[in-house]
């Protein structure tokens, strides 16, 4: 049995980026757990009747949205904690940590903003967790947190600052970054333009719209998880998620944004040097994230 670490910046990221890959290694049997760095309290809400809790004083939105992720992380199966709440003294170098919003918004000004937090503070907190976790793999975002909101960016220095800090012994075998190659990008486009209904409400990606910042060419992509089987169970855990997105049988979702994305059952990664983050790989194509041989 293997044990992996997610490391995500707010709750629902996990499901969206990794839900098939957790999964997967649930259902082989691995030890599967998440951190997750904020509640997301600057999250939109999509249901007309939870909009009180956007934006509103106390932050109620974010122990809702830690409820969601429980829930969500009892369908996969998986064990999961908020960063920092470990130790409430904040013993382990700092107390929990809030959603950033994105820079300029008054929130990124609150004392306890996640991107604006000090990255070898909270990388200590980070390592402290994997030094009692001790997992063999950990995965997070590249360094543009795949698509560059402040708090998945800051969420990958802190991960790479914690790797840096432990010890040749505590380190976990492999390290890995999220990614998508090129190819599922306009697989996936295609694949919606033919299957998302034009009186749905919800926007289609034209073929030639802008990537995300993660995105990559085929052959720098190291490890895959392809396993459609799972999506069912991804779609039950983003259902748990119902503040910040709508999801269809079909096997797509929305967020915010009213813009259509495809759940393909299949996600992409990079394994990274977990001092350096440049790739280190130099094998065929791996389909899971830990190696049985």
């Amino acid at each position: 049995m293997a044990r992996l670490l997610f490391v995500h910046a707010h709750p629902d990221d996990e499901t969206l980026t990794c839900g098939i890959t957790m999964a997967h290694h649930v259902a082989i049997g691995d030890d599967v757990h998440t951190l997750t760095c904020t509640l997301g309290e600057e999250g939109e809400v999509v249901p007309p009747e939870l909009a009180h809790l956007q934006g509103a004083e106390g932050d109620p939105l974010g122990p809702w949205r830690r409820e969601e992720l429980r829930t969500a992380m009892d369908r996969l199966g998986v064990q999961h904690g908020v960063l920092g709440e470990e130790r409430a003294d904040g013993g382990d170098g700092g107390g929990t940590w809030r959603d950033s919003g994105m820079a300029g918004m008054p929130s990124w000004n609150h004392p306890r903003a996640f991107a604006r937090a000090d990255v070898e503070r909270v990388g200590f907190q980070v390592a402290e967790h994997l030094r009692r976790l001790r997992p063999d793999v950990v995965v997070t975002y590249d360094a543009t947190g795949g698509y560059e909101h402040p708090d998945h960016i800051q969420t990958h220095r802190v991960t790479m600052a914690a790797l840096r800090q432990l010890g040749p012994e505590e380190r976990p075998a492999s390290t890995f970054h999220i990614h998508t190659p090129r190819s599922w990008v306009a697989q996936d486009r295609a694949w919606l333009r033919d299957h998302v209904p034009e009186n749905l409400g919800i926007a289609v990606p034209a073929a030639d719209d802008p990537l995300i910042a993660s995105t990559v060419d085929d052959d720098v992509v190291t490890h895959a998880v392809d396993d459609p089987v799972h999506v069912p169970t991804q779609i039950a855990a983003l259902d748990a998620h119902r503040t910040q997105l709508r999801v269809w049988d079909g096997w797509y979702y929305a967020l915010t944004n009213d813009v259509a994305a495809r759940l393909a059952g299949r996600e992409a990664f990079v394994r990274v040097d977990p001092l350096t983050g440049a790739r280190a790989h130099t094998g065929p194509l791996a389909y899971e994230l830990m190696s049985r041989s």
